[in-house]
């Protein structure tokens, strides 16, 4: 696929608009901002939710009230949820959540799906492939991206096409900077596995290395996730301006490489989205 899907993690579980007054938190916001950054590219938006201190929450109500939000204002655009502990959840909580929710798509690193032991995640998986939950699988080392490649091979890991997985090139710390380096070694455990090709991946960093670790991945025929969840300035340190702003660099990027973003289609496509518009509204009475 040729495409690119462009999606924006507008906020993540710990920034506040302390951190950047253009930081969306609540619905209203994060409307304006999907339909902004929807106009400039993206195609799908990595969600999070707020309780009302502001805190991470993994709420099935407040879930359904930003989704709603954003579909008014960004008809088409790709939600994908977070199940995330943020050191909030455990597992137990996230998959309740997620159940409750059944949405369309959302994200879930293998470390914390596996923290009650293989089975347990696998039969966590296998039961939201089974409500149609289309599920990309959160991988932050080399070692991860073979465990799964393991999971795949054995079977264990539920795939009805191809496995959807998110590289993540850093972590969060004091600088948030990530190092291309960083993705260079993942993208080679990829390779080695076989998951560049058998797998649709997409990558992510943190701080002043994001743009420059995105451009590989879009080179290397991966996928992106840009946005005020991993940075708020550019390669120089200077404040972005807003979370489009972040996406429409990530498009020009793309286009000097031969790739054009592409729309909801790719975006279902790349993120496992099997039913038409979100499943969250099926569950709009749990």
């Amino acid at each position: 696929m040729n495409d690119l899907c462009i999606m924006v993690a507008p906020n993540g579980a710990r920034r506040t608009p302390t951190d950047h007054p253009a930081l969306p938190v609540t619905p209203q916001a994060l409307a304006r901002t999907a339909r902004a950054c929807q106009d400039a590219g993206a195609a799908a938006l990595h969600l999070h939710v707020r309780d009302a201190a502001l805190r991470h929450s993994l709420s099935p109500q407040a879930y359904r009230l930003a989704i709603a939000a954003i579909e008014e204002a960004a008809p088409g655009l790709v939600i994908q949820t977070t199940t995330e502990s943020a050191g909030v959840y455990g597992l137990d909580a996230q998959v309740e959540a997620a159940m409750a929710l059944t949405p369309a798509c959302l994200s879930f690193a293998l470390a914390e799906v596996m923290a009650q032991g293989e089975a347990r995640g696998m039969a966590v998986l296998r039961d939201l492939q089974a409500a149609g939950t289309g599920v990309q699988i959160i991988l932050y080392t080399p070692d991860q991206i073979r465990d799964c490649a393991r999971l795949i091979d054995t079977g264990s890991l539920p795939v009805s096409d191809q496995q959807r997985l998110l590289l993540v090139a850093g972590r969060y710390s004091a600088t948030l900077d990530s190092d291309p380096a960083e993705f260079d070694v993942l993208h080679q455990a990829l390779v080695e596995t076989g998951l560049n090709e058998a797998a649709l991946w997409m990558t992510c960093a943190f701080g002043r290395g994001e743009m420059a670790i995105l451009e590989r991945s879009i080179a290397l025929g991966g996928h992106v996730r840009v946005g005020f969840e991993n940075a708020i300035t550019d390669a120089e340190g200077r404040p972005a301006r807003d979370n489009a702003q972040r996406v429409a660099m990530v498009a020009a990027i793309a286009r000097r490489l031969g790739r054009e973003p592409g729309g909801r289609e790719v975006a279902r496509h790349v993120m496992g989205q099997r039913a038409e518009g979100a499943l969250v509204h099926r569950a709009s009475g749990a």
